[in-house]
């Protein structure tokens, strides 16, 4: 904001300058100019009620409204000898300021400056130099991405964390940069582009600074965005100036982040071709193929959905390389955790292991933002350091929500969140594979949960097997199992839990070939790697429909038999879900040790 400052002021004087100009020659004056031979003659007749004398400026109004509308006048004063000869003459005077030759000199200089002024400033804008827009009329073809000089990248792969095989991958790139006649050597020529993939927040962005500050070469920063605007031909303009700025900079690295926006594959959208958007696409294309190989430059880019991107990017040539950078595992999150809690006060009893233990699935972005709910929550209490119960807290936070006391429930709705969140527990407890439970509560978090049943797996898991899944399935359904044996009106609560069953039901049936009767046929192949794709919705179903007449059966009768396995465990545990439920309501949390502990399914079964 502030290179716009000037540009302003200029703009504002003269503005000022020129309503001056316009204010002075158009506004009215309130009195009435007449010669000083006519005030002399309204006065002797008596016509002046009282005037005000200011130097040589006489005004003053008059006793009545003249014919012509007036009520006051203003004059100037004529030396008083001069006046008796010109009146003896009959000779009509009047009075006039000096006008001094530096005024007479601004008059005629000031307008042609005020125009010039203008002019060169809307030039100096048209041309990109500054002003309002931050660039101008002629400038928009250039790239906006932002470069950042060697000396100032000040990351290094030492502050990036929990992603080992990903910077053993970038290191590479790093000994390319810094030492080209190494591999020259050899024949072989540096990677022309490095694709990083993976969830947000996993530090795609992170890395590739870092990339910049092991090689200490110049960083050009930019969003697959920032490309394409509503002028045609724009973007291809902007990616040909980066390219161009790179080279003449060589060794350098050009980073664009969120590919996605700016490579999506051509010709996908069932809504038609946005030509502009294709066009910036083929001119990064070509600059890709246009690289001299003896260049040292390297395009790194990010992107978190990969599936839709255009062939042409991915083919050999181009992105050479695709780096994964996925979510860290328990010994990784150990280490992220360490470079976020360096600089916290951290009390005796928190326990790096633990935590990691307690967030699986958190990506380096949730574990920085973990370690700073905990700092606020320990000042919140003006304690003098951060204690292993506000991490706890804080991943309740994090995953189930803000706490909601304020939400009061009558007694007939928390009695059912007491037996609905205990059946979730108690079949967890009951069955095998599935996750500890470590918590209980009916405190109402987030948006619409009135409860949560909170479970974190033993280690890091990359398969489930289908008894797994099918126990994952009858533990969503314990709740709405729950529900059935208090009152058999059972409630909206389950809604979510369903709906997750159902996604794993059908997952099976279509995805993983799990069911026995349409066998190890994958009918659902579209899904993302990382996300959904938004399109999915207009592709045509590859199956019949006695074919989706069957999945529908195996999907129902997998939640069926889901459903039918958590009823037959709280009905052999009622005693242990009354318990629970009735410590719940006085409670409101339960953990470890305070959970009921059921008799395990397989002691369920008859004997043979």
């Amino acid at each position: 904001m502030k290179k716009y400052l000037p540009g302003l002021w200029w703009w504002g004087i003269m503005a000022f300058l020129l309503a001056l100009s316009l204010v002075s020659q158009f506004t009215p004056t309130p009195f009435q100019s007449i010669p000083y031979s006519q005030f002399q003659k309204v006065l002797a007749e008596g016509k002046i009620a009282r005037v005000t004398v200011a130097g040589d400026v006489i005004r003053g109004e008059y006793k009545e409204k003249q014919p012509d509308g007036a009520t006051g006048f203003t004059t100037r004063t004529v030396p008083a000898d001069l006046a008796a000869e010109l009146s003896k003459q009959g000779v009509e005077y009047n009075g006039e300021p000096a006008t001094t030759a530096f005024g007479a000199a601004l008059g005629w200089i000031l307008p042609p400056l005020l125009f010039v002024g203008i002019w060169m400033l809307a030039s100096r804008n048209m041309g990109g130099g500054g002003g309002l827009m931050g660039g101008g009329l002629f400038s928009v073809g250039r790239s906006r991405a932002k470069l950042v000089a060697e000396t100032d990248v000040t990351v290094t792969f030492d502050d990036v964390a929990g992603v080992d095989e990903a910077k053993m991958e970038l290191h590479e790139i790093v000994d390319f940069l810094q030492r080209p006649e190494a591999y020259s050597r050899l024949g072989a020529h540096i990677p022309r582009g490095v694709l990083l993939v993976g969830p947000p927040g996993t530090g795609k962005t992170l890395l590739a600074r870092a990339v910049a500050g092991e090689a200490g070469v110049p960083f050009f920063s930019t969003n697959g965005a920032e490309f394409v605007e509503m002028f045609v031909g724009v973007g291809a303009a902007r990616v040909r100036d980066l390219f161009e700025q790179a080279r003449k900079m060589a060794p350098a690295i050009i980073f664009i982040d969120e590919l996605d926006a700016l490579g999506r594959a051509r010709g996908a959208s069932p809504m038609g071709g946005q030509d502009e958007k294709e066009q910036t696409l083929n001119q990064l294309l070509a600059e890709m193929d246009g690289f001299d190989k003896s260049v040292a430059v390297v395009i790194l880019a990010a992107t978190n959905r990969p599936e839709i991107l255009d062939p042409a990017l991915l083919r050999a040539g181009r992105f050479d390389r695709q780096v994964l950078v996925d979510r860290p595992e328990k010994k990784g999150r150990m280490q992220i955790l360490a470079v976020h809690l360096k600089k916290l006060k951290l009390a005796p009893d928190v326990n790096l292991e633990e935590i990691a233990a307690l967030t699986p699935g958190f990506t380096g972005a949730d574990l920085a933002n973990l370690a700073n709910e905990a700092a606020v929550r320990a000042t919140r209490r003006n304690a003098d350091a951060i204690a292993m119960e506000d991490f706890t807290e804080s991943i309740d936070r994090i995953v189930a929500g803000l706490e909601k006391r304020s939400r009061v429930l009558i007694p007939k709705e928390r009695r059912l969140v007491a037996y609905h969140e205990m059946g979730h527990a108690l079949v967890a407890l009951a069955l095998p594979g599935t996750d500890p439970v470590q918590k209980i509560s009916i405190i109402p978090r987030g948006i619409g949960a009135l409860g949560y049943t909170m479970q974190r797996p033993a280690e890091d898991r990359y398969l489930m097997g289908a008894a797994e899944l099918e126990a994952r399935m009858a533990v969503l359904l314990g709740g709405r199992a729950a529900e059935m044996i208090l009152d058999a009106d059972v409630s909206t609560g389950a809604a979510d839990d369903i709906a997750k069953a159902t996604d794993i039901a059908r997952g099976m049936v279509m995805r993983f070939g799990m069911d026995a009767a349409l066998g190890p046929v994958a009918l659902d192949t579209d899904q993302g790697q990382f996300l959904n794709d938004p399109g999915a919705f207009w592709r045509p179903r590859r199956f019949s429909e006695s074919t989706a007449r069957e999945v529908d059966d195996a999907v129902r009768a997998l939640l069926k038999h889901a459903l039918e396995r958590a009823l037959a465990v709280l009905r052999a545990n009622r005693t242990q879900l009354d318990e629970g439920a009735e410590a719940l309501l006085a409670h409101e949390t339960l953990a470890g040790d305070e959970i009921p502990r059921p008799r395990p399914e397989g002691s369920l079964l008859p004997a043979a």
